[in-house]
Parts: structure tokens; sequence; C-alpha cells
């Protein structure tokens, strides 16, 4: 009896398991959870503020006569705003599920119209603002129409209104460039510092804390991603999809609109070739900013996304002349493609581990 016990736990020990195992992907979904949560926070999370530093540090060396300097620090904050309030301009429709590339042309028809009344009527510049607001909050709402009603695709919907609207400024131009008289305390606005900081910095930081609050603690933020998230589960849960769209598509024109107002205050020249070119780098932001911090769209990520990349491309320029032909287009499509690669890499390991999900059910 002993030795067939024996026997018997030889055999038993010597066996293969019989266990099936735990397939590869959710293996792999369980040491990523097993990960502390910092190390999220302290990898991709924070990728663009790594390169900030490593940008700082680099031309630190290589041109610290020129490069840290106050003077060189007030240039990129403050060429810097305007595709800022582009980018958050472009963030807004974004969170929604949806494209807004007229927010160039947006912007152009707001300086457009500053100008223009600037130069002919005896509106002061705040009024000739408004009216210019109020202009492209009009053309977010025929977006809106064509998006919500016309169930036009707002990357063609947007498109194409973008090329109306510059057929409309080059209407009121005359295409030609246009100078407006502005009184002195519209370009002191523009161009001066209060305690060493540009004053349009700190309108950018006015309208980027507005958002970030809107966004992330307000009923309207949640929202517009839930839209953008699952839109026919926003809708069966009582969100009106439609609606957010719309208001969405409104806000981004709105804000693109105060895009061309800070520019008017900074150089109040209107020439139909400002605004296309502002729209790559604001829309490089928004996605790189979206793989940073909470991993989705979002205000301080797309800022620091920005002046990353304006820190690195204004140090290449002031270390050789001729970089500054190349170093912005470069900077900004190897960083788009970056963005998208980095902000794309949740959604396929969600996608691959439901279709694992549903594979492990079938068997």
């Amino acid at each position: 009896m002993t030795s067939e016990t024996g026997a018997s736990a030889r055999a038993t020990a010597a066996s293969p398991r019989t266990e099936p195992l735990e397939p590869r992907e959710t293996r792999e979904t369980s040491s990523r959870r097993a990960r502390p949560a910092w190390t999220a926070w302290f990898g991709l999370r924070l990728s663009a503020l790594y390169l900030w530093i490593l940008f700082m540090t680099l031309f630190s060396v290589t041109s610290p006569s020129t490069f840290l300097t106050g003077t060189n620090f007030r240039i990129v904050f403050g060429q810097g705003v305007v595709t800022c309030v582009l980018a958050l301009a472009f963030l807004v429709p974004l969170a929604a599920g949806v494209y807004d590339l007229s927010v160039g042309a947006v912007m152009s028809l707001a300086l457009a119209v500053s100008v223009y009344l600037q130069l002919h009527s005896g509106l002061s510049p705040a009024l000739g603002a408004a009216i210019a607001l109020v202009a492209c909050a009009l053309c977010g709402f025929v977006s809106g129409f064509i998006v919500v009603r016309l169930h036009v695709n707002s990357f063609i919907a947007t498109l194409g209104v973008g090329q109306i609207l510059f057929a409309l400024v080059l209407l009121i131009s005359g295409d030609q460039q246009l100078t407006g008289t502005f009184p002195g305390f519209w370009s002191e606005l523009g161009n001066n510092d209060v305690a060493g900081i540009p004053i349009v910095a700190l309108f950018l930081l006015a309208i980027a804390v507005v958002l970030w609050y809107a966004l992330e603690y307000t009923r309207v933020g949640r929202y517009l991603f839930a839209t953008g998230g699952n839109p026919e589960a926003a809708r069966l849960s009582g969100v009106r999809t439609d609606r957010v769209v719309w208001g969405s598509l409104i806000a981004s024109a709105t804000i693109a609109g105060f895009a061309g107002v800070i520019y008017s205050m900074q150089d109040g020249i209107f020439s139909s070739s400002i605004g296309p070119g502002y729209l790559f780098p604001a829309v490089a932001a928004v996605f790189l900013g979206a793989s940073q911090l909470s991993r989705r769209p979002n205000v301080w990520g797309t800022l620091i996304a920005y002046f990353a990349l304006a820190f690195g491309i204004q140090g290449l320029v002031l270390s050789a002349s001729s970089a500054s032909v190349w170093s912005q287009p470069l900077f900004q499509g190897v960083s788009l493609i970056i963005a998208v690669a980095l902000a794309s890499r949740p959604a396929v390991r969600k996608l691959r581990a439901v279709q694992a999900s549903r594979e492990n059910e079938g068997n």
C-alpha cells in the first residue's frame, strides 16, 4: 500500500500541469496593472516636459549668451500666444470627437474685420474686436449646422468653411495688406509686459484656466468627453450629443477669433497669408498634448507640448541661422507623427484586449 501511494505521488509530480494557462494578453494586462501608478505619470505622460527640459539644458550650454535671456523668453512666450489660443480652439471640438480645420481661417477673419473696421470706421478697437468675435461665432454656428443638420463629416465641413472664409477675407482686403492705425493702448496690450511677463501671455493664461475648469469640473466638460468617447452611449444616457457638437464648434470659432484679436494687438497688420500657417503647429500641439497628463485632449498638456517644441525651434535658430528655414516644419511634422502614435497606443491596447476577451469567450 505504501509503495503504491508513493508511486502514485511520483507519477502525479512528474505529470505535466493540466490547468489551462492564461492567455498572453491577460498576462500582459495583469503585469501592467501590477506596475505602480506613478510609473505611468513619470513615463510617457510627461514626455513633452522631459523634452522641454532637454532643450533648455542643451541650448543653455550651446548658446548661453542668447538662449537664457529675458528677451528670448519674452519672444518665445509672446509669439507663441496666438498659436496656443488657436490650439485651445481646436481642442474644444476635438474633445467632442470632431475636427475644426477652419480655426486658421476664422482667426484670419477676426483679424481682417478688426483691421478693416479700424481703417474705415470710427469704432473703438474694443468694439471692433467684439464685432469680429460675433462674426466668428456665426461662422462656428454655420459649421455646426453643416455637421449636425446636413450630416457632413466635420473634417470635410470645416475644411470647406475655411476655404469660404479665406475667399471672404480676400474680398474684404482686396487681396492687399491692410495696416490698421490702432490707438497706443491697443498696441501696448499686445507688446508690453507686466513684471517681465507679456500681457498677451496673461490673456492666454486666463483663457486656459477658464477652459481647463470648464472641461474638467463642469457638466459641459463631461458631456464633451462623453460625446467624444462614445457618442451613441452618451446619447442613450441622455446627453444631447448634437447640441454638444454644435456648441463645441461655436466655442472653437469664438476662441479662434480671440487669436485674431490678439494678433491685431501685437502687429495691427492683416495679410491673407496670416492664419493658415498657424493651423499646423496648433494641431501638432493639441495631439502631442493629448498624450500627456490625462491621456486625452487637455489644456495644460497642449501648452506644455507647444512651448517644448517652441523652445527647441528657438534654440536651433539661435545656434545656427540656417536652421530657421527647416527647423520649424521638421519639428512640427515629427512631433505630429509621434503624438498621434503615442495617443493611439492606449486605444490599440484596449481594442486588442477586447478582441482577446471575445476570443476567450468563444472558446
